[in-house]
């Protein structure tokens, strides 16, 4: 069997994608509203480019099999260029500057996510169409994987967990601080995706109210990630 490549650099401009802008603070009126220079770029935007170093040297086995635990420290900018940088252990940093504004646990087997109780969430249901593919290409990962296996980019499951955030548990402006994913297979276009939720913590903290969300999604009923998911829903 061969043995897993070491992960490279890699860089980017960051794009703040047009879909993000129901959460007014990836809105640059939003953003200053709360004392940001300009929009931000979303978490999952920002995760995109962290994952093309993983999904580059372990290939189609970390996108079916893998996972990662993500940390968005400081935020990202529209423009702004993102050194994606690999470091022991499996870490990848995004650094603007040389700033540290995301870093990464890389997993190359998913992390076991148990199954906890909590305040379930109306579930979701739809079709996984084109987009899901190529959200990478249009936000600054251009990682070919996706678009030629027509598969989902492991950017969906992160996403499909803010929309149970931005639809069911904020009211206003709100911020993706954290995520642990876990990749149990991959979605196919033309899938039928099914995902289920239950906030399993809510909390206070010194940048606002935060939430914890527990979130498992499948394809055409087979499981293809969960996660932990967490946010600040209401800015301090």
């Amino acid at each position: 069997m061969t043995e897993p490549q070491q992960m490279c650099d890699w860089s980017t401009r960051a794009v703040n994608l047009p879909e993000h802008d129901s959460n007014p603070i990836h809105t640059d009126e939003g953003a200053r509203a709360k004392g940001f220079p300009a929009a931000l770029v979303a978490g999952v935007t920002v995760y995109a480019y962290l994952s093309h170093l993983p999904a580059t040297a372990w290939g189609p086995g970390w996108v079916s099999g893998g996972g990662a635990h993500v940390r968005f420290r400081s935020p990202v900018l529209d423009g702004d260029t993102v050194d994606c940088v690999a470091l022991d252990g499996d870490i990848v940093e995004g650094r603007v500057g040389g700033e540290v504004r995301a870093r990464s646990e890389m997993f190359r087997t998913a992390p076991d996510l148990p199954t906890r109780p909590g305040e379930a969430l109306e579930p979701y249901e739809f079709v996984l169409e084109q987009p899901w593919l190529d959200y990478g290409e249009r936000g600054g990962d251009d990682h070919p994987l996706y678009t030629e296996q027509e598969i989902a980019h492991p950017v969906a499951w992160l996403t499909i967990a803010n929309r149970f955030f931005g639809d069911q548990l904020v009211n206003g402006p709100w911020i993706h601080v954290r995520s642990i994913v876990a990749h149990h297979g991959v979605a196919p276009l033309g899938s039928t995706i099914s995902a289920e939720a239950v906030v399993v913590d809510r909390f206070d903290s010194r940048a606002g109210r935060r939430a914890i969300a527990d979130v498992r999604i499948h394809a055409d009923g087979a499981l293809v990630a969960t996660l932990e998911h967490e946010a600040i829903i209401e800015l301090s």
